[in-house]
């Protein structure tokens, strides 16, 4: 299916989104149907798998935008990253594991899987919105149980928590919970 014009808006409409988008949106806003917005990506995407090319359309759940190379980020972040903003010190990149790869969890089990309080950790990881709270687990208190967001997902680069790398038998024993 040849669809030059309709590739090149879907391509245009990426480009000026700062935010993923979904196929809902990029249908109402070309007015497209749904299917010509999947092949219109699908073909997208073939133009930016070549090696000449800057940019790459990345799924983030089930989101869309057009994004610069991973390869070319090195170049790219003292520019146009956000500084510092988003280095996160071990502490909470160990809290955002640990939520990450059991979710959903309550800060309880966070708590006894690091052996310390994740309470300033959490805070910080809400605040970024890397963290939500999910809902209750079903048990006397009703503690509330944390999951991470689609920002989460953006900011490294998955499509879907599926994508985490896999865990080994010794680091998924450090991800359950003690006795």
């Amino acid at each position: 299916m040849k669809l030059e014009k309709e590739v090149a808006l879907i391509e245009a409409v990426l480009f000026l989104e700062n935010d993923p988008v979904d196929l809902k949106y990029l249908s109402r806003i070309t007015h497209f149907s749904r299917e010509v917005v999947e092949e219109s990506i699908i073909q997208l995407k073939e133009i930016y798998s070549n090696d000449n090319r800057g940019l790459e359309i990345s799924k983030i759940g089930e989101e869309f935008q057009l994004i610069p190379k991973m390869e070319l980020w090195d170049h790219l972040k003292d520019t146009y990253g956000r500084k510092n903003e988003n280095k996160l010190s071990k502490a909470a990149l160990e809290t955002l594991s640990i939520i990450a790869y059991s979710q959903p969890i309550t800060r309880g089990e966070i708590e006894n899987i690091r052996g310390v309080s994740p309470d300033s950790m959490m805070k910080l990881l809400i605040n970024k919105n890397f963290i939500k709270d999910v809902g209750k687990k079903d048990v006397p208190g009703k503690p509330i149980q944390y999951g991470t967001t689609m920002e989460f997902l953006k900011a490294f680069r998955l499509s879907s928590i599926a994508d985490l790398p896999k865990l080994d038998e010794i680091e998924q024993d450090r991800f359950e919970l003690n006795g």
